[in-house]
């Protein structure tokens, strides 16, 4: 049973409330639950013990008992206290949107480090419920406790015990953290430029990050596919080099605990020189998905003038009605940092990479360049990797050029002629 819980009159931010349901059941279908019933709660105020009033308690678990609901799942924040109190008047297990989501993430890691991530921030969780079982740490997939096996026997466990899992699941992903940072020295010496994808989740970005690079990351028509965080070099058109960074999607009220426990995950996002914002603009809800992008970029510390260098992808075009489509298309020709295309289908990519490098060269280096006329390996390279602006041979058999070079192209090219000279 599913219940979107808001305050009369004010709904759910941006989202109205259908379509606030029509995500909280793709979110517990997400994990395999059956959805019996699904109805909107309207409550004039929030009550400290059972969240609703009585009158809706009561006819709520009158439906409880006819349908013979295992299960609710509420759409809203629930403290310790009134989800006690709920499960109580209504002899069910009740989870929150919180509780929800970590259901899906702990399912979805599948690498060491997110396993990890998603039990920091299930312990996180659990340790202010009243209900302080932990069986779950000896689990070895996800889950977590929430919907049933070990977690339900309510084994009693002392909170400096989970404080001491805690801490030392924080030493390990801190583990992680160096070792990306030890990753990324050999990269910016390189360097090559990263290019992180954003959104909301199931906006397309496995679908987007696949078509570009042909990676064969999962990407699926559900929410939260990618969990862990994925990396692959990429050619643009002109010759430049770039890494590219998928990464987990974002969602509506994202529960600080995910944010703050996939901060390792997300390093990719801050150190990003790009972000693509992929955009799902099929959806009604499409304006306010993109405000929830906006503020986890704000809680990861990326700032407004950070955000100039992000160009936002309306993906799935092919979806659309063909006024729709006509609309998006003129849109995107008029907007210089939004791109419309289908991931799915590569209509568009092109425009794409057409904006990827002109914003890389738009942050070059233009050098005044001499080369051998024997050294053909370095004029290639040259005009592989840089802007050629105008070239003059000279009679003594040298090429003197003006050339763009990005930052990164520069290092290598310095690194060339050293080694050249050594």
């Amino acid at each position: 049973m599913l219940l979107p819980v808001a305050k009369r009159g004010q709904g759910h931010g941006l989202r109205s409330a259908a379509a606030r349901l029509r995500e909280t059941v793709e979110l517990t279908g997400a994990i395999g639950l059956d959805v019996v019933q699904a109805e909107e709660v309207s409550v004039e105020r929030f009550r400290p013990a059972t969240l609703v009033g009585s009158g809706a308690l009561e006819r709520l678990r009158a439906e409880i008992e006819e349908a013979k609901i295992e299960l609710v799942v509420i759409d809203a924040a629930v403290t310790p206290v009134q989800q006690r109190n709920l499960e109580r008047a209504w002899r069910t297990k009740v989870i929150d949107r919180t509780g929800l989501i970590l259901e899906i993430f702990g399912a979805r890691a599948s690498t060491n480090e997110g396993r990890l991530q998603v039990e920091l921030a299930h312990l996180s969780y659990q340790r202010s419920r009243l209900v302080r079982s932990w069986t779950h740490l000896e689990r070895q997939r996800g889950g977590f406790g929430f919907l049933g096996g070990p977690g339900e026997r309510q084994i009693e466990v002392d909170r400096r015990l989970i404080d001491a899992r805690i801490l030392r699941i924080r030493r390990e992903l801190a583990g992680v953290v160096r070792t990306r940072a030890l990753h990324r020295v050999p990269r910016r010496k390189v360097p090559y430029p990263l290019i992180a994808l954003v959104g909301y989740t199931n906006a397309g970005k496995s679908t987007l990050f696949n078509h570009l690079v042909g990676a064969g990351v999962t990407s699926a028509d559900q929410l939260f596919t990618t969990l862990d965080p994925t990396l692959r070099g990429l050619v643009l058109p002109s010759g430049r080099r770039v890494i590219l960074s998928d990464t987990v999607g974002f969602i509506d009220d994202l529960p600080t605990h995910l944010v703050a426990a996939f901060r390792a995950t997300l390093e990719e996002v801050v150190e990003a020189d790009i972000l693509i914002h992929v955009r799902d603009i099929t959806d009604p809800e499409t304006e306010a998905q993109a405000a929830d992008v906006g503020r986890v970029l704000s809680e990861l510390g990326i700032a407004a003038e950070r955000r100039e260098r992000m160009i936002e992808v309306w993906n799935k075009i092919d979806l659309l009605a063909d006024e729709r489509r006509a609309e998006v298309m003129n849109k995107a020709r008029r907007d210089p940092k939004g791109v419309a295309l289908s991931a799915l289908t590569g209509e568009g990519v092109d425009g794409l990479f057409a904006w990827l490098d002109e914003k890389l060269a738009s942050e070059a280096d233009v050098l005044d360049i001499t080369v051998d006329l024997s050294d053909g390996e370095s004029l290639a390279w040259l005009y592989r990797h840089g802007e050629v602006l105008s070239r003059d041979d000279d009679a003594a058999g040298s090429a003197r050029l003006r050339v763009g070079l990005d930052a990164a192209n520069r290092a290598r090219f310095e690194r060339r002629q050293t080694r050249g000279k050594s």
